[in-house]
């Protein structure tokens, strides 16, 4: 069995902030993520507001500069999913499919996956015309009429990046107001090629080996809308930004989470004894990727704290 003085599972912003700080203060730190590095940040072209970033820096470009620096300090990377743990003891142990290995101390930044609609159809055309990624799949919708879902940054942000692939971009929101800040609010509805359907839901998607109709239902009013392709291809694009679902299943036995299932911590983002939170699966108010670089050191700080002092 490998041994470790840190155990970091997930590779997002917070994880691998997490391993730069624990890897350069001397402490053998191995980081265990299930699929790719840098989590959703990776998916965001353009990333204006993190400190230091300049011009047109994609999420990838920023995960990118941090796993090589986390690499540099001498963080070791494993590719595995973690499917079971025990924490009861001085020395935890975690468990892939493939391997167990112990540590004496863990920080869960485990992040957290997109929300789905919960809508008929949905999960049929999932990469067939329904995304959760517009970096990823923006481009296969070039001169097709595209539906982007929701009200925050990330809906407006997506929206406006598939202005540049999409015929039109329509934003469909629940809600009277967008919750997204006031920049990005006059930046959708100064572009020209993006339209707004508030106080609206998608209540069908529809299709044909593709979707070729989403049905729009009006909160207010109850009217039905059937919408239907007007280009050459018979497709629609909808993409789906209505926030994150926390990926803290596997060790909600154990841990207290709150009731969207996130972790409850304080500032020192301890949930037991040797054990740490960071990043998006943490109960908070904002969720932005300089909040979850800070939450990534103070975990790693206080785990280099608690080594000193028990070990």
């Amino acid at each position: 069995m490998k041994s470790y003085d840190v155990i970091i599972v997930g590779g997002g912003s917070a994880g691998l902030t997490a391993a730069i700080y624990t890897s350069r203060a001397k402490l053998k730190t191995l980081v265990l993520e299930k699929a790719t590095f840098g989590g959703q940040i990776s998916n965001t072209m353009d990333v204006e507001n993190y400190p230091g970033s300049l011009g047109n820096e994609s999420g990838q470009d920023i995960i990118n500069r941090m796993y090589e620096q986390a690499e540099k300090f001498g963080t070791e990377f494993v590719k595995q999913e973690v499917v079971d743990f025990d924490f009861s003891n001085k020395l935890k142990l975690v468990k892939t499919k493939e391997e167990t290995f112990e540590s004496k101390a863990i920080i869960l930044a485990l992040g957290a996956n997109p929300r789905k609609l919960g809508v008929k159809g949905e999960d049929e055309f999932a990469s067939k015309g329904v995304s959760y990624c517009a970096t990823c799949d923006g481009p296969f919708f070039k001169d097709i009429e595209i539906f982007v879902v929701g009200g925050g940054d990330t809906a407006l942000q997506e929206a406006i990046f598939l202005t540049k692939y999409a015929s039109k971009v329509t934003v469909i929101h629940r809600r009277d107001e967008f919750r997204a800040s006031k920049i990005l609010q006059e930046r959708a509805k100064n572009n020209e090629k993006i339209e707004f359907k508030m106080s609206c839901v998608i209540d069908e998607i529809k299709g044909d080996g593709l979707v070729n109709e989403i049905v729009i239902k009006d909160l207010k009013t109850g009217n039905i809308e059937q919408i239907k392709p007007q280009n050459e291809f018979n497709i629609l694009g909808v993409f789906v930004f209505t926030g994150n679902v926390p990926s803290t299943s596997l060790f909600a036995k154990e841990f207290k989470l709150d009731a969207n299932g996130y972790f409850v911590t304080g500032e020192d983002m301890k949930i037991a004894q040797g054990v740490y939170v960071a990043g998006d699966c943490r109960q908070k108010r904002f969720r932005q990727v300089v909040t979850a670089t800070s939450d990534g050191a103070i975990a790693a700080l206080e785990a280099g704290t608690y080594i000193d002092e028990n070990f």
